[in-house]
């Protein structure tokens, strides 16, 4: 299979990805339906709706998560820096290196803080123990959780907060240099202060990363995101800067969802 090309010509710079016509099915349940909107590049986007409305399912079609589910397939395409992940020649491997994700229950390896961060590029063949070792110390810096485990790197990840978990995760996903990094919910089992750590490192994060965000907190994306899309019943409603949606949003589900009419 041939690897993603770094770049395409005919895309604008500013978007990083593309969906268009997306609709993906489980089985004969249509779980999303049509949809279509760009993708900046190192912003952060985030997703809200009712649970179950599809923000999940759609977060992991960008980046082929769902072809581990067998009742599942996608239509349409996601292209990213213009070239479609699901064209046949595309490694999905290759894929999820580019675009990483973090799941809404932090899930650190029984391993030590060192081997869970080491992990994924140990799988894809690293053995410079020196790159690793650099790797390692970039990525945990990078999730803000280097100067709580430099001298403990030893011990295993099960053993930090649940607030120190969840970045954890982000390091393990940023050692493989992802451009896109998908979180799925990363705060919901968090407390308010492992909240605002998240939320903080996030801001920091969308310097050198697109961020795509699910989340049910409404606050939290009025206060994060650059975007935000309002996802209903598998269809997106409405797209748009977050200042502008949470202001004068379009729609009327919009503009009641907002207000806790519903959800």
């Amino acid at each position: 299979m041939t690897k993603l090309k770094d770049a395409a010509a005919e895309v604008p710079n500013d978007v990083k990805m593309e969906t268009r016509e997306v609709n993906v099915y489980y089985g004969d349940n249509h779980a999303i339906r049509n949809v279509d909107f760009d993708i900046i590049d190192r912003s952060v986007t985030a997703l809200i709706g009712p649970s179950g409305c599809g923000k999940s399912t759609y977060l992991r079609a960008l980046n082929r998560m769902n072809d581990t589910i067998d009742i599942c397939r996608v239509e349409g395409r996601i292209l990213l820096d213009g070239e479609n992940i699901y064209d046949r020649s595309v490694d999905p491997v290759e894929v999820r290196r580019r675009v990483g994700m973090v799941f809404q229950k932090s899930n650190p390896f029984p391993k030590s803080i060192f081997d869970n961060v080491a992990f994924g590029l140990r799988i894809g063949g690293e053995k410079d123990k020196d790159l690793i070792a650099q790797r390692v110390e970039e990525s945990l810096k990078g999730a803000a959780l280097w100067e709580e485990v430099k001298d403990t790197l030893h011990k295993r990840g099960t053993f930090l907060s649940g607030g120190q978990q969840q970045r954890l995760c982000i390091a393990r996903a940023l050692a493989m240099k992802p451009e896109i990094l998908l979180l799925d919910e990363p705060s919901s089992a968090l407390d308010p202060k492992a909240t605002a750590h998240i939320e903080e490192l996030i801001s920091e994060l969308k310097q050198d990363v697109t961020i795509i965000m699910v989340t049910h907190n409404i606050a939290q994306a009025a206060r994060i995101s650059d975007f935000t899309t309002f996802i209903y019943l598998g269809e997106m409603v409405e797209y748009g800067t977050t200042e502008k949606m949470f202001t004068v949003p379009k729609d009327k589900r919009t503009e009641e969802y907002l207000t806790g009419k519903f959800g």
